[in-house]
């Protein structure tokens, strides 16, 4: 009789349990984990500046589903979420649409956030585990350097109406690891350029960059990126495509270290190094605000 009384109780303390809120199932997440969200703008010691990222510290796993409802609800070009594994990070990286396999500035926004709130000490190398590959990541004095993968190029000839999408024909085209670039001949059309996005969406380009030589002497050279097929028209600042552009430029420039500024509207500076295999870009980092999820 008592055994009875006691199971009785509970499956009463299971119920209130899990009608209380407690616990939820399907897309709802568990109410233990941590649910502060960051936003930060990379590339930039200017807040408002740079591009900004969600940051999302994680102590617990979340779905796929329930990492591209935040990322979709953050309405940013990316929003990272990290995970402690062991003697490394596990980070992915979510568009308001889909997920990237890799992010620059949301890798260094991440940083930045693990940095600031005491996560990692300064003195400390941050290890990253994305997807498809590892990033290691250090703090130089108050910037952050992060070594992303170089990407290999392909002089092609890209077979589309660049006059009809940019304005403008490029001096010579390249692909490198789904990046479409065109060559400019000068800063000010980068600068002036207004691209057709209709016309980019239906030549199905996943990515455009394009780029010139810089017209300053304290800048090599500038870019800007497209990438309207995954929800981003114009990425304010791409570290991903400096690892194709680092190369493409240390060739034509002659020189293994490079500044590069990216004209978007918002603007950023990144640092570049070749260094055996590996793009390392180095910048700086802001916080905007944290904010701590309700559901």
């Amino acid at each position: 009789m008592f055994f009875c009384f006691l199971i009785h109780r509970l499956v009463l303390f299971c119920l209130i349990l899990y009608f209380s809120g407690s616990y939820h199932t399907g897309t709802l997440m568990h109410t233990t984990m941590n649910k502060t969200i960051y936003q930060v703008d990379s590339f930039t010691d200017v807040p408002f500046k740079g591009n900004p990222a969600g940051v999302m510290l994680l102590d617990t796993e979340l779905t796929e589903e329930q990492m591209q409802n935040i990322a979709m609800e953050m309405n940013l070009s990316e929003t990272a979420f990290v995970l402690a594994a062991g003697d490394h990070f596990n980070i992915r990286f979510f568009t308001p649409t889909s997920e990237i396999a890799l992010c620059g500035h949301a890798t260094l926004a991440s940083a930045h956030i693990l940095y600031e709130t005491g996560g990692v000490n300064p003195q400390d190398a941050i290890r990253y585990k994305t997807t498809q590959t590892v990033l290691n990541i250090i703090k130089v004095d108050n910037c952050i350097q992060m070594g992303l993968p170089e990407y290999a190029l392909e002089r092609t000839t890209l077979d589309y109406d660049f006059q009809s999408i940019l304005g403008w024909e490029p001096l010579e085209t390249w692909y490198s690891n789904k990046w479409s670039i065109a060559v400019a001949e000068t800063e000010a059309q980068i600068q002036n350029t207004r691209p057709d996005f209709a016309l980019l969406k239906k030549h199905n380009m996943e990515s455009l960059i394009i780029t010139a030589k810089s017209s300053r002497e304290d800048v090599d050279i500038v870019a800007r990126c497209f990438v309207p097929e995954v929800g981003i028209n114009e990425d304010p600042v791409t570290g991903s495509a400096h690892c194709a552009l680092a190369p493409l430029w240390a060739g034509k420039l002659n020189k293994k270290e490079l500044t590069s500024r990216q004209l978007s509207t918002r603007g950023g500076l990144l640092d570049l190094k070749l260094n055996k295999g590996l793009v390392e870009i180095t910048g700086k980092a802001v916080t905007i605000f944290k904010a701590t999820l309700v559901i």
